[in-house]
């Protein structure tokens, strides 16, 4: 069965003649008789019964016209998009835990880019992903953190598979609160200050392991714990149900609103965010030009 038979059947079944079919597909009708009949041989069925009137679909060939239809129109459809302009270039991607730095830097990027077709693509992912993406060049970057507690075991990963850790910057440990939080207008909170509110982390699917967790202290006992996927509904839990999650500090409220603050949390540990590239590939303009508009907004912030 090819692609020109479906047309030949769907032009024979709009004109109810194979002769008329066969002068406007501009073949011999010998040709487009043979054609079909190999076709109904080809799929066991009979496509067309013959009268003195010339040719009706049989009950088997509806339907096989339906489905002709859909093939043909597809194609068409795939031609117009290729074939008329080119397909749209993937021009930068980067994998990232959740945060909203990495966001703001992306908007940034695509918005300089300023061209009319283009492909971008942004991936929060669990850690363990965001490595297999840059392993498999599946994104030009990854950003990640080092903590004191999985930095040995994270740098043995990258290493295995050749690739490098940068650092951007080292955050000190903040929790996220609602803004009507009994915490908010403290100073700063301590581990035991959290035990009686929910404390919400990211999952990381089958390689849940403590050191693949994107929140500092993960190994701390807590009584209230809810995993989430993504950060939104992180968010929206930590409103609605008077939650923290800890991380860097580093919010937008472009993104993300005025109702989730930043509390500084007491402790030994820090972040050192920074980025993951593979050893065999030079770094492309587009992703030094994203690193450019990453440092320029935490520099930013810090100031």
């Amino acid at each position: 069965m090819t692609l020109q038979q479906l047309r030949y059947i769907i032009e024979i079944a709009e004109t109810g003649s194979i002769t008329m079919a066969a002068q406007r597909l501009f073949i011999a009708q010998p040709s487009l008789s043979k054609s079909v009949a190999e076709l109904e041989k080809e799929m066991g069925i009979t496509i067309f019964n013959r009268s003195n009137r010339g040719v009706y679909l049989s009950e088997d060939g509806t339907k096989f016209l339906s489905y002709a239809r859909q093939i043909v129109e597809q194609t068409e459809l795939l031609e117009n998009e290729y074939k008329s302009a080119p397909p749209p270039r993937r021009v930068f991607a980067v994998s990232a835990q959740h945060y909203a730095f990495v966001v703001n830097a992306f908007v940034e990027l695509v918005r300089e880019y300023g061209r009319s077709r283009y492909e971008f693509t942004l991936r929060e992912l669990k850690t363990a992903e965001i490595i297999e993406d840059i392993r498999t060049h599946r994104s030009d970057i990854g950003i990640l953190f080092l903590s004191s507690f999985n930095r040995e075991v994270i740098r043995h990963i990258l290493q295995s598979e050749d690739i490098r850790f940068e650092k951007l910057f080292t955050a000190l440990p903040h929790v996220f609160v609602s803004k009507d939080n009994p915490l908010v207008g403290k100073k700063s909170v301590t581990l035991s200050d959290l035990r009686d509110f929910p404390r919400l982390t990211y999952d990381q699917g089958v390689k849940n392991s403590f050191y693949f967790a994107e929140e500092l202290h993960i190994t701390e006992e807590s009584p209230k714990n809810i995993v989430v996927s993504d950060r939104a509904t992180l968010f929206n839990l930590l409103i609605g149900l008077d939650g923290y999650t800890i991380s860097s500090g580093i919010l937008s409220a472009d993104l993300n609103g005025e109702n989730i603050v930043a509390i500084p949390l007491e402790s030994d540990e820090r972040m050192d965010i920074g980025y993951i590239t593979t050893t065999d590939r030079p770094m492309n303009a587009m992703t030094r030009r994203y690193l450019e508009h990453l440092t320029e907004y935490i520099e930013n912030y810090s100031s």
